[in-house]
């Protein structure tokens, strides 16, 4: 069964969302929170799988409660998905290097809402449909410039392949087509890239890639 906690100031949206999520057969909500504080100590008790923080709320927003989060070593294994009204909210790409696993907009369709509270649990990114190379390309514009690429050193020619591929916003089955091998085969590469540098999930590795140069900004293949 995967925990969920809702964190959003606005009781309706909070309780549209416990409605689609708890009438799914391996989802429950654990949770509510209606502001970041709330949402950080929610997220210490009930240790949910993952939690959908809407990026704006009072006393602490979603960005700094994401960063509280996913800075405590016990908490590693809890996801957060950004939830916004605009689809390049100016802090979505800092949410995802503070590591948030993606972002919705509030008005995804009902399935992709599930599918995406599935996704995080994978291990995959999760962006808005649509929108994914467009909002790296925007973001990743402004970040910082790249660092060394000595963590790049551990990684194979393909995993680098790999990895360039996700920074430009592909899935597994868009990689497997463009390297003509298996879904399977992608998605191992993906897997054995973000252990060898450590990160988190897929949208740490597509931060990664334009941090260290792998990817810039408007390669968008």
């Amino acid at each position: 069964m995967i925990r969920v906690l809702l964190a959003d100031d606005q009781s309706l949206v909070r309780a549209g969302f416990r409605a689609l999520l708890d009438a799914q057969p391996d989802i429950e909500v654990a949770g509510e929170a209606a502001d970041g504080e709330e949402a950080v100590r929610k997220v210490r008790e009930l240790r949910p799988d993952v939690v959908l923080m809407d990026i704006r709320m009072p006393r602490l927003d979603g960005l700094a409660a994401t960063r509280r989060i996913t800075g405590e070593e016990e908490l590693a294994d809890v996801r957060v998905v950004m939830l916004t009204t605009f689809e390049l909210d100016e802090y979505v790409f800092e949410a995802i290097r503070s590591g948030a696993s993606g972002f919705l907009v509030k008005d995804t369709e009902p399935e992709e809402l599930v599918r995406a509270v599935r996704a995080v649990v994978d291990g995959d990114a999760l962006l808005s449909p649509g929108v994914t190379r467009r909002l790296i390309a925007e973001f990743a514009a402004r970040s910082k410039e790249p660092a060394a690429a000595d963590a790049l050193a551990r990684l194979t020619e393909r995993e680098r392949e790999v990895m360039a591929l996700v920074g430009i916003g592909l899935s597994n089955e868009e990689i497997a087509r463009r390297l003509v091998v298996s879904p399977l085969t992608a998605k191992t590469h993906v897997s054995r890239t973000m252990v060898k540098l450590g990160a988190r999930d897929r949208a740490q590795l597509v931060v990664l890639a334009y941090e260290s140069g792998l990817v810039r900004p408007g390669w968008l293949g």
